[in-house]
């Protein structure tokens, strides 16, 4: 069996190609993504800078992503950006990847979001009393806080360019790739 280190490595270049994945670190764990909104949801349109960091376990221990700007999602912490998501928290898998993240996980858990288990208790209630409201709510933040040019803004007051990576953007479409990511 390969080393985690090895593994990351190896990933990269296989995110690379269809995610088009950057990064101007030293090191390749941790960087940047810009996640898109997945269309017919309230979040479509809107655009998230994420933090990633991969573990020294990884794949073995799964990636820490976050939010760095704001969103309203009754499993995403509003003010950390922490995720509240099963497959990344408690049963990950070596078998899974960024791509997996990307693609898979992250715009289903905007489709698709739990109540029953919220980081944010206010998106949660609101979302299970008062739907329209809770739609509105997600369409005023994405308005306010998910622009581009919002994403070229997250995180500038707390980190300098040199601790930043580039990684990319993730544009979803009904006859594109799931993902792709560039320079941030």
């Amino acid at each position: 069996m390969s080393s985690p280190k090895r593994r990351i490595e190896t990933d990269w270049v296989i995110w690379a190609s269809p995610l088009d994945l950057t990064t101007n670190l030293w090191t390749v764990q941790e960087f940047y993504v810009r996640f898109k909104g997945p269309e017919e949801t309230p979040f479509a349109g809107g655009h998230w800078k994420i933090h990633v960091e991969l573990p020294d376990q990884y794949p073995y221990k799964s990636p820490s992503i976050g939010f760095v700007n704001r969103i309203f999602h009754p499993n995403i912490d509003e003010l950390s950006g922490s995720v509240c998501l099963d497959v990344i928290n408690q049963t990950w898998s070596p078998m899974y990847d960024m791509i997996n993240i990307f693609e898979v996980f992250l715009p289903q858990l905007l489709r698709y979001p739990n109540p029953s288990d919220p980081l944010n208790g206010e998106a949660a209630a609101m979302l299970m009393r008062e739907p329209k409201s809770y739609e509105a709510k997600v369409k005023e933040y994405v308005a306010k806080y998910a622009s581009k040019e919002a994403v070229d803004e997250a995180g500038e007051d707390t980190e300098s360019e040199d601790d930043l990576s580039s990684a990319g953007s993730y544009e979803s479409g009904p006859e594109e790739p799931a993902g792709t990511m560039d320079d941030v």
